[in-house]
């Protein structure tokens, strides 16, 4: 069983310099968060793989968001409590406490 809380290095690199890091997945960079926003991407490969190492990358990096599926469509759910559709490229607040 696939751990939730760290991303695998299976086809997988990333860096965290605080401020700012992302997670490139094959050749897709899955997450990035600088300036304290996130950018979430699937690059068109919405699979079980890329969502599970989005929220690996959100709990391993304190991220705060969720990705999940419901009726055959993704969502997420934002640090701020609010839940939306997701969408390649999708940015959106890293803390609850910001505006959206």
């Amino acid at each position: 069983m696939p751990r939730i809380d760290k991303l695998s290095t299976y086809r997988t690199t990333w860096f965290d310099n605080g401020s700012h890091g992302g997670v490139t997945y094959i050749q897709t960079n899955i997450v990035s968060w600088c300036d304290g926003y996130i950018t979430l991407d699937s690059g068109g490969w919405e699979t079980v793989t890329t969502k599970r190492k989005m929220n690996q990358a959100s709990n391993q990096f304190a991220l705060g968001y969720s990705v999940f599926q419901r009726n055959h469509k993704w969502y997420v759910e934002k640090p701020c409590g609010e839940t939306v559709e997701f969408q390649d490229g999708m940015r959106f607040k890293r803390h609850a406490d910001s505006d959206q």
